[in-house]
């Protein structure tokens, strides 16, 4: 039973050592560390599947923030900028919350439920006003706020979401691959 447990932190040690250098090349291990079934151990990783949620975060320096007024959101790691988006905020009414969160849920090919009537729109619809993936950071117990795709791409630089952060496509698929739950969002005006 001891080596058992010796072998189970190695490894843990060895992997996060290795989550992390691969964090600092800007690579992303894209999973989700939970177990598949009660007997198998909690450290195999499986990849995040199509509406599938992750459930682990891994420690690192990256960090979001979102710029409001600039309409940009900014990833970096410890203090250097590595790579900034544009974005549409929320609309008059609808404001983005500003403040410090933390990503709290990553979906791939996320469905959609309408929040006024309840209809859900799967993925991959075109008619789905999440697009390919969604990042949420914020959340009151029922409703979301996060980063997602979109369908219309002209609208991003615009403040013309009901609080969402919209992004290109191609952008938050890239940002998907590079944050983990836990990483950190600040929103400033």
């Amino acid at each position: 039973m001891a080596d058992s447990r010796f072998m189970l932190a190695a490894h843990w040690r060895s992997s996060l050592r290795s989550l992390i250098l691969i964090s600092l090349l800007g690579l992303s291990p894209s999973w989700g560390i939970e177990a598949a079934q009660a007997n198998q151990p909690a450290w195999q990783e499986w990849a995040i599947q199509s509406g599938q949620i992750a459930t682990q975060s891994i420690a690192t320096n990256l960090w979001l923030e979102l710029n409001l007024t600039r309409r940009r959101l900014t990833l970096y790691l410890g203090n250097q900028a590595l790579k900034t988006y544009p974005v549409a905020v929320g609309k008059p009414g609808w404001e983005t919350p500003v403040g410090k969160f933390t990503v709290k849920e990553m979906i791939r090919n996320p469905d959609w439920a309408n929040p006024f009537d309840g209809r859900v729109i799967r993925a991959g619809h075109p008619r789905n006003p999440l697009g390919r993936r969604w990042i949420g950071f914020w959340t009151d117990g029922q409703d979301w706020i996060g980063f997602h795709g979109t369908p219309d791409p002209q609208y991003v630089g615009q403040a013309v979401s009901h609080g969402c952060v919209r992004m290109k496509n191609h952008d938050i698929e890239e940002l998907f691959e590079k944050v983990v739950l836990g990483t950190p969002v600040k929103v400033v005006r």
